[in-house]
């Protein structure tokens, strides 16, 4: 007789879920030459607290040195390391100068505004990370440097890591100039997902490859829009691969509108766009396209779409833009201190300042014996606080697992290997290991736990294995403690923050394509098309995240993800109708009833799911 399945619940699920693909070799070369030689020749120099502040720069940022544009890895990297180095000059002149109460409250100001901060996207949550992790090092790790010193080194070791992720050649380059090998890769993507999108279409895996294609134009433009000392791109090379980024959007577009039609094309549809992937990724001619039929105005847009693509590959051109706009001051302000920053940073500040205080009295109480580091529960708990590693019970359970594995690992090392080379030596192995260990967030936690327990016990600080665990399992207490207070503000704040920004970027796509002079203003349509697409994906990773709290967090975001689905479908509508307008001036009953239909859904399933949000303006949709 089988067994009945049993149902994981989401939490656990995404605790036991990792991630998959090829190992990156250039990254954990990098890893293996950051922190372990810059720890080797402090020793050598006699300055091994300064190694140890360099060491921890370079594997914070190692940790955030994940695939894409070299242009792309400088704000990535270097932002959170500016920031980290300001946290660990505040925290050591604060530790050095304030008493323990005073301290706690300044931490816990700190935790306030980078939280907050944390909400404007990927980097900022980084660099809020960063900030709080160094804060605690610097108050809570004294050494004999002044702070100025231990800000200076802990930058130039995360410098020294982005000099090797500028300076070294990514594995499996195929051609043309090294230095643009992640722009090439992210270009060549967003053709593939063309092609995988026309295949699909018309079938059940359609949706999914539509999202694919969504997060490779993303991941495009974030390879392609890193910061620059000039404004345009000023290589032949990078020219190049802006114009086949731009050439894209239309071949995108159109795909978009063939999936929505739910009819199946002919498999030659997607034979262009591989070809064009090919020449993107191995800088050859792309040859004779083969032509799709043109009995639609999907596939007539495709047609010229390709027509376009092969000319652009062939002639090249000046620099197109990137198509998409600076987010402003006040638009980062507005959502740094909107309803989702301001739930985040008072999240962040409890969870901070109250582990910055058990810290400290554990630490006056001698529960760390002879020595004075007490940073390790703060700087456990701004980890833990992090949704974008996962929902809390899942973060909360890995980094317990972590810790311990990792604890016990070295704890099992330090027994045998001679000090300091052999501590050293696993210092550069554990930098090497990050790469790999950050598909899983305990396979993280374990390694990071091993290299700074080898640091710190180079540092002078006597094996301290066990007192971690019993540390991070405090931290763990007090972040689900605080992670399920009800009174912090609205619940939900991130989820519905995305889904408004959604639902503006939707309605202003929509607004857009259904004015007079839409086939004028290809560029600003595809602008806004781009951030429609963008929004949605964020407010959906939101959705999906939250969806997979305890229960009693994920009830709070009930009925999101139907109104993130019939946005989906609205944009997506609008794309074919953009399409249809391009090619014959007019709209289908068809196409106007799906709008009007999906305006109706949208407004009842918003307030099904209690979502205050604007209502649509009123749009000229015309027959």
């Amino acid at each position: 007789m089988p067994l009945p399945s049993v149902a994981v619940p989401p939490w656990l699920a995404h605790a036991l879920r990792a991630q998959r693909g090829p190992v990156p070799w250039s990254a954990v070369v990098r890893g293996a030459l950051a922190a372990g030689p810059l720890l080797l020749a402090a020793v050598l120099a006699g300055r091994t607290s300064l190694g140890v502040v360099a060491a921890l720069g370079a594997m914070l940022a190692g940790i955030n040195d994940r695939p894409g544009s070299r242009r792309a890895a400088v704000k990535r990297l270097g932002v959170p390391a500016l920031a980290g180095a300001c946290g660990l000059l505040a925290g050591s002149y604060a530790g050095q100068q304030t008493g323990a109460v005073t301290l706690t409250f300044l931490l816990t100001g700190l935790g306030l505004v980078a939280g907050a901060v944390s909400a404007i996207g990927p980097v900022a949550s980084g660099a809020g990370t960063q900030l709080l992790v160094a804060s605690a090092i610097g108050a809570g790790m004294p050494l004999p440097e002044p702070g100025w010193q231990r800000a200076l080194f802990f930058l130039g070791g995360a410098g020294w890591l982005l000099v090797l992720r500028l300076a070294l050649p990514t594995s499996g380059v195929a051609a043309g100039d090294y230095r643009f090998d992640g722009e090439r890769d992210a270009v060549g993507a967003v053709y593939g997902a063309i092609a995988a999108l026309l295949e699909a279409a018309g079938g059940p895996h359609a949706t999914g490859r539509r999202v694919a294609l969504t997060a490779a134009l993303d991941h495009a433009q974030d390879a392609l829009a890193g910061p620059r000392l000039r404004r345009y791109a000023s290589s032949a090379a990078e020219r190049r691969l802006h114009v086949q980024y731009a050439a894209a959007l239309p071949l995108a577009e159109a795909a978009t509108a063939l999936a929505w039609a739910g009819e199946a094309v002919p498999a030659r549809a997607a034979e262009g766009p591989r070809r064009l992937a090919d020449a993107v990724r191995t800088g050859t001619h792309t040859g004779p396209l083969p032509a799709p039929a043109r009995s639609a105005p999907a596939l007539r847009a495709l047609d010229d779409a390709l027509l376009h693509a092969a000319d652009a590959f062939d002639r090249g051109g000046a620099a197109d833009t990137l198509h998409t706009r600076r987010r402003t001051a006040d638009s980062l302000v507005r959502t740094a201190f909107g309803s989702g920053g301001r739930e985040y940073g008072l999240r962040v500040a409890l969870c901070f300042g109250a582990s910055a205080a058990v810290a400290q009295a554990l630490h006056h109480a001698r529960w760390y014996g002879s020595h004075s580091h007490w940073y390790w529960l703060p700087a456990t708990a701004v980890f833990l606080v992090k949704p974008d590693l996962g929902p809390l019970a899942s973060r909360v359970l890995c980094r317990a697992a972590g810790t311990v594995l990792g604890a016990v690992v070295f704890a099992g090392l330090a027994a045998l290997l001679p000090r300091p080379e052999g501590l050293i030596a696993l210092v550069a192995v554990s930098g090497a290991l990050i790469p790999v260990a950050t598909r899983h967030f305990a396979a993280q936690t374990a390694v990071v736990t091993v290299l700074v327990l080898a640091l710190v016990m180079v540092g002078g600080e006597p094996q301290a294995s066990w007192s971690r665990i019993g540390e991070t399992l405090l931290a763990c207490a007090i972040v689900l403690l605080v992670g399920h207070l009800p009174t912090l503000g609205q619940r939900g704040g991130t989820v519905r923050a995305r889904l408004l920004r959604a639902t503006e970027a939707a309605d202003a796509y929509l607004a857009h394509v259904l004015s007079d002079g839409t086939t004028d203003d290809r560029a600003g349509r595809w602008v806004l098309r781009r951030e429609a697409y963008r929004a949605l994906a964020e407010a959906r990773a939101a959705i999906d995240l939250a969806a997979a709290e305890l229960p009693a967090l994920a009830r709070h975001a009930e009925g999101t993800d139907e109104v993130a689905a019939t946005l989906e479908r609205l944009v997506d509508t609008t794309t074919a109708c953009a399409v249809q307008l391009d090619d014959t001036g007019r709209l289908t009953p068809h196409h106007t009833e799906r709008i009007a239909a999906l305006l109706d859904e949208l407004a009842e399933r918003r307030e099904r799911a209690g979502l205050l949000m604007p209502k649509a303006r009123q749009l000229p949709i015309a027959v």
